[in-house]
């Protein structure tokens, strides 16, 4: 019997137009509308595309978006000047710096000096100290719709085997820390697998809830998963070109084999990609919310 899909465009409408009503009661509460600034240097082509979609989306929600494009050869002081005026600037209630930045600045000093009641990527320590402790203000956009996707499709949470593939400081560690704490949509048992993980096959099948985020297509196979486990498929690798010429994707878990043998499954494309914008704009709405001293 093959695996229940599980939809995440669906899971993502439904949750952005939550996200919208809630925008409309601010804004007539308030008399303010929600503002992310997003940040592009350089015109890598994927970046263009993500910073695109997520513009798009704040309109669509009744959000101010505020582009600001740069060009490649900006230099980090530049760059710093910017955030320093977005972190003081009134109507921007989040600051997006689209990654990867060039390589002659450093991420990390750019990230840090976010204002960390803007930081609505979730990536500055004071955000990721919060998520450690349970206390998370803007949990980081693709773990928070991993979780949002697990609860919505009525997948076990509490006590149950959870095993996320991949340590990124971006998906791993984060939904790893997300799904123990000791609260609703959690409370689960947690084991990281990484690359120096001996005996992966092992550990990827006793789990009942498996995510994978390995950053390699088809890093894991039906035969690695136990039978009746949910398997969310983080990854997006460009593998060739369709017939239309488009770009070919696939995630890290080789579908065919793993529909086979899953309860629940995540598709590439159309899985956790449509819930990480949308949580992007669900922590721009709080960011907001903040701003006022109103309840998230």
């Amino acid at each position: 019997m093959a695996a229940q899909v599980i939809d995440g465009k669906a899971i993502a409408r439904q949750v952005r137009e939550e996200i919208r009503r809630e925008v409309e009661d601010f804004r007539a509460r308030y008399g303010i509308v929600p503002g992310l600034a997003t940040v592009l240097v350089g015109e890598d082509p994927a970046s263009v595309s993500y910073v695109t979609a997520k513009n798009r989306a704040c309109r669509e929600l009744g959000m101010a978006s505020y582009h600001h494009p740069l060009p490649a050869e900006t230099s980090q002081e530049e760059l710093l000047a910017l955030i320093d005026r977005l972190n003081r600037d009134r109507q921007v209630h989040g600051i997006l710096v689209q990654l990867p930045l060039p390589r002659h600045i450093d991420e990390n000093r750019v990230l840090f000096d976010i204002d960390p009641n803007k930081d609505v990527d979730g990536f500055h320590p004071v955000n990721v100290g919060r998520l450690m402790i349970g206390a998370a203000v803007f949990p980081p956009c693709t773990p928070a719709g991993i979780q949002e996707l697990l609860i919505r499709s009525g997948t076990p949470i509490r006590g149950a085997e959870v095993v996320v593939v991949g340590r990124s400081n971006i998906v791993g560690k984060p939904i790893a820390v997300m799904l123990v704490q000791k609260m609703d949509g959690a409370d689960a048992t947690v084991t990281i697998c990484h690359t120096r993980t001996r005996n992966l096959e092992e550990h990827a099948r006793r789990a009942e809830i498996l995510i994978v985020a390995a950053g390699r297509p088809n890093a894991v196979t039906g035969s690695m998963i136990r039978p009746g486990a949910t398997v969310i498929d983080v990854g997006v690798n460009r593998v060739g070109t369709t017939e239309s010429g488009k770009a070919k994707l696939v995630g890290d878990v080789e579908f065919a084999t793993a529909c086979a043998v899953a309860g629940k499954i995540t598709p590439v494309p159309g899985g956790v990609g449509p819930m990480t914008i949308t949580m992007l704009m669900r922590n721009t709405l709080r960011a907001a919310k903040l701003s006022v001293g109103a309840t998230c």
